[in-house]
């Protein structure tokens, strides 16, 4: 058995732009592994194409081109009963807990169809003791199972978006911006319980943040993800401690230190201008025209992702690190110079 359980490779998903200016690049060109029983951190700002991402994981929005494969089998391949199957092992934790719950069922309504949609329970007292299981899984008192999502706060109502993910019995689950809608205090305690339930049902996470702070928190591994495409990956110690692409450490400087002689003194790396439309990538690097670090390669040569640091399988896509990628079409590349890497 392979320790891979999901696979991308050349993963694209872009989406046609109106009168036939283009196309919108949310996903453009991944390659990713994801281990079993690992949870994998993916960060990046707002619209680099995060959620897109783990929803094309999944089949919830279809690919434009390479291949998603979930247990060694493409996932594209699979016809509607396979399809059904396969989404019982992977589930989905949504960013806003109300909104992904129907008001008009109560959270036993909501937790059970899972077992009704896949079969797991036959009967309804059975489908009622396996409710109860599931709310004391995440937290909560079974005798809750009668009330309705405006009845709860916003952390026990994700604990019951959690619960409803966990109904069939998934191998694998993708939580996007779980706690982007919660209380500082509350997050803490949802990330605590899916690090739980990690280590005790054995669970594959994808963990989809734009909080840099709680993805180190809670992740075995950390992807960087910038205008469509993984730019970083690596051991979270490794990302952590010692980014090796410069958007990584732009992210890296915009989290907190909890130390108020260092938080004072700690230098902050701010990024120019606006992230740039994935409508319109640029030409080499897509990350050239922010980067405060960037130089004559960067316009003309897309760096690929190449590993770098000491660290046991980290990569990243940069030129600083003498790493040649791919030409853009109808360019001449410019040999690469030695730089000074405190540049």
């Amino acid at each position: 058995m392979s320790d891979v359980l999901v696979s991308a490779r050349g993963l694209e998903v872009h989406f046609p732009i109106r009168a036939g200016k283009g196309v919108l690049r949310a996903v453009d060109g991944v390659d990713l592994d994801i281990h079993r029983g690992e949870t994998l951190g993916l960060v990046g700002e707002s619209g680099c194409g995060k959620s897109t991402l783990g929803n094309a994981l999944l089949r919830l929005v279809p690919s434009t081109g390479g291949t998603v494969t979930f247990d060694g089998t493409d996932i594209a391949a699979l016809d509607r009963r396979a399809m059904r199957a396969m989404r019982r092992r992977a589930g989905m934790v949504f960013q806003d807990p109300f909104a992904s719950l129907d008001p008009r069922r109560t959270v036993a309504q909501t937790v059970s169809e899972p077992l009704e949609v896949h079969g797991l329970r036959s009967g309804r007292r059975e489908r009622a003791a396996r409710v109860g299981e599931l709310l004391e899984l995440v937290g909560l008192d079974p005798s809750v199972a009668g009330r309705y999502p405006h009845e709860f706060s916003g952390g026990q109502r994700q604990r019951v978006g959690i619960a409803r993910a966990l109904a069939g019995e998934p191998d694998f689950l993708v939580c996007d911006e779980a706690i982007a809608s919660l209380d500082v205090s509350v997050q803490a305690q949802v990330l605590n319980l899916l690090r739980r339930l990690q280590r005790r049902l054995g669970l594959t996470l994808l963990f989809i943040s734009h909080d840099l702070a709680a993805i180190r928190h809670i992740s075995d591994r950390i992807a960087v993800m910038y205008l469509g495409r993984i730019v970083e990956i690596g051991p979270a110690a490794a990302v952590g401690s010692a980014p090796q692409m410069p958007y990584t450490q732009a992210l890296l400087s915009a989290v907190p230190v909890p130390h108020p002689a260092l938080e004072r003194t700690r230098q902050r790396i701010v990024l120019r201008g606006d992230v740039p439309s994935p409508a319109a990538v640029p030409s080499g690097c897509r990350f050239r025209t922010r980067c405060p670090a960037a130089f004559e390669p960067c316009p003309d040569v897309d760096p690929a992702l190449q590993p770098v640091g000491s660290g046991s399988g980290h990569l990243a896509a940069c030129h600083l690190h003498g790493v040649v990628g791919n030409p853009v079409e109808g360019s001449t590349p410019v040999p690469m110079v030695p730089l000074d890497r405190d540049r």
